[in-house]
């Protein structure tokens, strides 16, 4: 069966930014009106005050300084504390194929090959922003594919699960390429009036071309070997979806970020992170080192890895656990600190942008975790 090949990735990185300074000035602007809205209840003892973010905070818990996204003003708005995205027509390319189509020229013109070649098109992302028409059919037609196209979601472990299922289809001989995109508007989903998560997430896409490996150029990498896990936690959830409409004291849109506190947070992101914390770095640990054996790679020797970048901590440990030592100086790539918590996208990002100084024959590992639990691994070893 035909072996694959990551032959190229592209990304997309949006012009605004906010750092942890403006999204603190912001939070605590909207804590402060909550809190003097709330004076009453709060000196009675019925409603505990909101306690003040920090960007130290922020940095200590998570090692993100800033983070990219798609409308800044919407965000940093203590009257609203969410993205503002214009509607667009149906006949108007979406914000999320937008995002991905640019993403994906980059990959293309990286590759250097026509578009002919590439016979499907997957879009693995954590949210989509519709129902239907499936966003990687809208991707392939604005990027004139023919072959098929469809939507995975398996949250932050979509790219791994994007990027086996690329491989499965190479292997089976149903196409001769694949174009894998992961658009990613995460502060849509995110609730700016939690103190505890409204610093995570940052929007972006990436893209990566797969292809046979009996018709690859000379470069790019040689995909080693791909094993995917999923366990059913809620420690991670977001229960937006259009059975919403149908709860008899609910409305169909998601709430905006002053309704979310008021008791609808369930409808955006939540997670207890101490409980993934702990449930998380064990099980990819071990994962990562049981994959490793079956493929006879010593995990020690891994030259570079690019993990999913949710929080320095769970990665420093993780590489820690799968090296056997504290990592050197560029093995364990962080970009979280400039994108932040980018979902699917951030260990492609990782890959993207720190893939440099390898000789043919080192290996390294992209490697993906988050909700469901779910988790995936890519061993990857560099081509002549």
């Amino acid at each position: 069966m035909p072996a694959s090949v990551i032959a190229a990735t592209g990304l997309f990185t949006p012009e605004q930014s906010i750092s942890n300074a403006e999204l603190v000035e912001a939070y605590n602007a909207w804590a402060e009106a909550e809190n003097a809205r709330n004076a009453d209840a709060i000196a009675a003892g019925e409603v505990d005050a909101l306690t003040p973010s920090s960007a130290e905070f922020i940095e200590k818990a998570s090692g993100i300084k800033r983070r990219f996204v798609m409308d800044k003003a919407g965000v940093l708005d203590p009257q609203r504390m969410a993205p503002r995205l214009e509607p667009r027509s149906n006949d108007e390319l979406s914000v999320l194929a937008e995002m991905a189509v640019k993403a994906a020229r980059q990959a293309i013109a990286a590759w250097g090959k026509d578009v002919s070649e590439i016979g499907a098109v997957l879009c693995a992302a954590s949210n989509m922003q519709r129902a239907y028409p499936a966003m990687a059919i809208e991707v392939q037609q604005a990027l004139g594919i023919e072959g098929f196209a469809f939507d995975m979601n398996v949250a932050c472990s979509s790219a791994t699960f994007g990027l086996k299922t690329a491989a499965d289809f190479i292997a089976s001989g149903s196409v001769k390429a694949v174009l894998m995109v992961n658009p990613e508007v995460c502060s849509a989903h995110l609730n700016f009036t939690d103190r505890d998560s409204h610093f995570i997430f940052g929007d972006v896409a990436t893209a990566v071309i797969i292809e046979s490996a009996d018709s690859a150029g000379p470069g790019g990498w040689d995909i080693l070997g791909t094993r995917l896990k999923t366990v059913f936690s809620n420690n991670i959830r977001n229960n937006f979806g259009f059975l919403n409409r149908t709860e008899a004291d609910t409305s169909a849109p998601p709430p905006s970020s002053s309704d979310a506190a008021g008791g609808q947070t369930d409808k955006l992101f939540v997670q207890q992170g101490r409980k993934v914390f702990k449930e998380v770095v064990p099980m990819v640990a071990e994962m990562i080192v049981d994959h490793a054996g079956d493929l006879d790679i010593d995990p020690t020797g891994l030259k570079r890895l690019w993990l999913h970048q949710a929080n320095i901590n769970m990665n420093d440990l993780i590489a820690r656990r799968v090296l056997g030592r504290d990592p050197e100086p560029g093995e364990n790539v962080i970009i979280l600190d400039d994108y932040a918590n980018t979902s699917s996208a951030g260990s492609i990002i990782a890959f993207h942008l720190h893939h440099d100084g390898f000789d043919p024959g080192d290996t390294g590992l992209i490697c993906s975790f988050g909700a469901g639990y779910s988790a995936g691994t890519v061993f990857v070893r560099k081509r002549p």
